[in-house]
């Protein structure tokens, strides 16, 4: 079973920092034009991140991993290499918004860009 992590009111607060755009469950289904248990499915399967803020309980996932309608196509191969490394969803939402200067920017818009080789690379480097 993995861990997911962000149930503190301080792990949350620096998260919403990064990340900044959440949207409810029920949001994204409704810009999937999906049934919100089929959201909680591909939370479920990695398809999605979501954490639960603290100061309401109501989970949510960043905005940034939707795109034209759609979640972001790179993002489930990515979250695999992530839970692979050991990251619990709130560490791997934190890597994907934290800035990167070798990159340079944030690892979530280098995947938004098209650029998913590099960012899987790098997520694989944390590994070792």
């Amino acid at each position: 079973m993995k861990k997911t992590s962000g149930n503190s009111t301080e792990e949350f607060d620096r998260l919403d920092g990064l990340v900044q755009d959440w949207l409810p469950l029920p949001d994204v289904a409704e810009q999937l034009g999906l049934v919100v248990t089929r959201v909680h499915g591909l939370v479920d399967d990695g398809t999605l991140l979501a954490v639960r803020n603290p100061h309401d309980n109501i989970r949510r996932i960043p905005a940034a991993f939707l795109l034209d309608g759609a979640v972001l196509d790179s993002l489930k191969g990515t979250v695999a290499v992530l839970r692979d490394s050991g990251f619990t969803d709130a560490e791997a939402i934190a890597w994907l918004f934290t800035e990167d200067e070798s990159l340079p920017g944030r690892p979530v818009d280098a995947l938004r860009d098209g650029r998913k080789t590099e960012i899987r690379r790098r997520a694989q480097a944390l590994a070792w």
